[in-house]
């Protein structure tokens, strides 16, 4: 009889799920030992997070930033379920999805990522909307056509949070509106981008006040409506007129995983050791958003891109490590700078020895991406397609 090969399971296909599996595929495993791959998502798509402002704007289309995963696996050997997670069955190393499913498992990635809270303030979650996937990216669009076909003369965005989100945000929707816009970031601190390096915050500061953004410092939410928004400073409440309201503060991890008995940190985050295994658990690693994590010199790691990136790495090695009696590694976390969007063709980059601003900036940040898009295949594909437009532009107006 025919033992059936062993099943590592993926939950969540962003960047420490999807890149976790491509890693996975491309190792060296022995015939008779390579394990099926299931990655499941309950998009049909990968998002590239970092880009999806440029959606806003028509600097990229969704294609380039939101390939299927289907096309993303093809010829990889992984397989991708389509479902949510219901329950985690730690004991019995099974996973329910609400479809119906359910997929037993030897190895099992939570890679879930976060979730936006709307349930702190009221009204946020009817009137609020958050920016972390395309579909919230077209409600954007589409609340923004409407209003832009319309008579209004001023068009008020209100944004809750001034860090890389609300700032990105804040820029690109400056340069989209142009004059009608009327814009503020409403930040509970005191200053934009907190954990920002000098640099970049300062040259971030300056492309909000050139696009004319108010900033609302020390200002919290106290309630929203369908065309108001409530702020409390130093005791005072005003409600002021506005349009849209983009919520981007608060992380909180997916239901399936707050009910895991697995130890946490006070934000819910799973705890791991620096293999990224769960504590208690060792047939069970976590990465991304969800996870609470120090790497081998105790460093710990932040919830970004390219710390998911890294721990897709060490990741999918200690999986095929774990499964073929090898050593696992820890992780070593490297900080290799930080970028951001600041407009169109504008940008600004700060890392490994490099401080870039404007133009020059955004084209680097497009080469980083471009690069890490997820396959040979898109990247060629988006690569060329760069390359073609300013071509094109170039004919069309000759």
């Amino acid at each position: 009889m025919t033992e059936q090969p062993k099943r590592i399971c993926i939950l969540g296909g962003g960047f420490g799920g999807l890149y976790t599996a491509l890693r996975l595929s491309q190792l060296p495993w022995e015939k008779p030992d390579r394990p099926e791959i299931v990655l499941v998502d309950r998009n049909d798509r990968f998002i590239f997070s970092p880009l999806l402002y440029e959606l806003l704007t028509g600097e990229l289309q969704t294609w380039e930033i939101a390939p299927p995963f289907e096309e993303i696996l093809a010829n990889t050997g992984v397989r991708f379920i389509q479902g949510t997670v219901a329950e985690v069955q730690l004991e019995e190393k099974r996973v329910r999805l609400r479809e119906g499913q359910a997929l037993s498992y030897d190895r099992l990635v939570l890679a879930l990522g976060g979730e936006t809270p709307l349930d702190r303030v009221p009204g946020a979650a009817e009137y609020a909307i958050p920016f972390r996937n395309v579909t919230d990216a077209y409600r954007l669009a589409e609340k923004l056509r409407s209003l832009l076909s319309s008579d209004a003369d001023k068009i008020r965005i209100a944004i809750v949070g001034a860090g890389y989100s609300g700032v990105e945000l804040a820029c690109k929707l400056a340069d989209r509106l142009g004059e009608r816009g009327r814009l503020r970031l409403v930040e509970m601190g005191d200053t934009i981008l907190r954990t920002s390096p000098d640099f970049n915050r300062e040259t971030a500061r300056t492309a909000l006040t050139q696009r004319g953004v108010w900033i609302d410092f020390e200002t919290t939410v106290d309630s929203l409506s369908s065309d108001t928004i409530a702020l409390t400073y130093k005791g005072q409440t005003d409600t002021i007129p506005v349009d849209i309201v983009l919520w981007t503060v608060g992380t909180e991890v997916a239901p399936a995983i707050k009910t895991l008995p697995l130890k946490k940190n006070a934000r819910g985050q799973l705890t791991t050791h620096p293999t990224l295994q769960v504590i208690d658990y060792p047939e069970v690693f976590a990465v991304g958003d969800l996870a609470d994590i120090r790497d081998a010199t105790g460093q710990l790691v932040p919830t970004t891109a390219q710390a998911a990136f890294q721990e897709a790495d060490y990741c999918a090695w200690n999986l095929w490590a774990s499964l073929s009696d090898r050593p696992l590694l820890p992780l070593r976390y490297q900080n290799l700078g930080e970028m951001m969007t600041l407009g169109v063709d504008n940008a600004t980059l700060c890392g490994l020895g490099l401080k870039l601003e404007g133009p020059l900036a955004q084209v680097a940040r497009r080469l980083v991406y471009l690069y890490r898009l997820p396959t040979l295949n898109h990247q060629v594909k988006v690569g060329l397609n760069w390359i073609s437009q300013p071509l094109q532009s170039f004919l069309l107006n000759t």
